[in-house]
């Protein structure tokens, strides 16, 4: 009998000690980015894959560009919004104070006032 475990001897993500001699890896090829802040990126593409304008930097996640000499700028950072902030963006203060005026009206209406 059996003690469970069909791959008695193997850990999970191990790879063959030597590279199938029956396959060789797709062709690729080695490209550098590069970001406003001067940090260097290799990343690797498949030979015929297109190649993307910008990469994130990973180092500072800016965005990255293929000329050294003229990197893309930094990103602009939003700050964090709350929900009410969202909402002044869609209603003026009139609207709200309608809004409330209603609101308002309806509790005191359950109160019986």
């Amino acid at each position: 009998m059996s003690s469970g475990s069909a791959i008695r001897g193997s850990r999970v993500g191990s790879s063959p000690m030597r590279p199938d001699e029956r396959s060789e890896p797709a062709p690729r090829r080695e490209v550098t980015y590069w970001c406003a802040t001067g940090h260097r990126v290799e990343v690797r593409f498949a030979a015929e894959a297109p190649l993307p304008e910008t990469w994130d930097c990973p180092r500072c996640g800016q965005p990255a560009g293929l000329d050294r000499q003229n990197p893309p700028g930094r990103s602009r950072v939003e700050p964090y919004k709350s929900h009410l902030a969202y909402v002044k963006e869609r209603r003026s203060d009139a609207d709200g104070e309608a809004i409330l005026a209603e609101a308002l009206a309806k509790v005191r209406q359950r109160r019986g006032e």
